[in-house]
């Protein structure tokens, strides 16, 4: 059931990658990369109710997740009009009732505490805990998709947190279990 899914995204991205230069990824090799990483945190994390995807792209990771937790409610927030409507397209012809598309910037937007709030290449740690505070309470967990400059953000943080780093190939996965106070 996923498989033809991640199928019929990656071709459906392909196209529109084309006109639209949503992403990086130019071929389907590379979108499948993208949607190992993106699936990558499924090993260690609970299946939550809700998630809010920051940033979310071209899909990666919010897309990707919605498809393989169909009863979650996922949020993909994503300011540029022309990867919002191509979530709106992919969400539709995939037929994914389980996700809503947030056309606005992540501080503009005002909705009841998430379970999960994920990222992948949006801002520095730090940064993206602070935007999204106004979206958390203290059962909010986070999922960030980083880089090698993880530990350096995480060294400008003032504020105690309950976390692990999963690391695979070159990423780092950073899961935020609790943020002890504000950021």
């Amino acid at each position: 059931m996923y498989i033809e899914k991640f199928e019929k995204f990656t071709t459906l991205l392909l196209e529109w990658n084309k006109i639209h230069n949503l992403t990086g990824a130019k071929n389907s090799k590379e979108i499948y990369t993208n949607i190992e990483d993106s699936l990558y945190p499924t090993k260690f994390i609970e299946e939550p109710q809700s998630i809010l995807d920051v940033g979310t792209g071209a899909g990666f990771p919010g897309l990707i997740l919605a498809i393989v937790y169909p009863n979650t409610k996922v949020y993909l927030c994503e300011p540029r009009n022309k990867r919002a409507s191509f979530l709106q397209f992919a969400t539709i012809d995939l037929n994914l009732d389980n996700v809503t598309v947030i056309r606005k910037r992540v501080e503009d937007f005002n909705a009841p505490p998430f379970e999960l709030i994920s990222s992948r290449a949006v801002t520095n740690t730090k940064m993206l805990l602070k935007l999204t505070s106004h979206l958390q309470n203290r059962n909010t967990k986070y999922l960030f998709y980083k880089g090698e400059r993880l530990f350096n953000e995480l060294e400008d943080i003032n504020s105690s947190m309950d976390y692990d780093i999963i690391k695979n190939k070159k990423r780092n996965y950073l899961y935020i279990k609790r943020v002890n106070s504000d950021i």
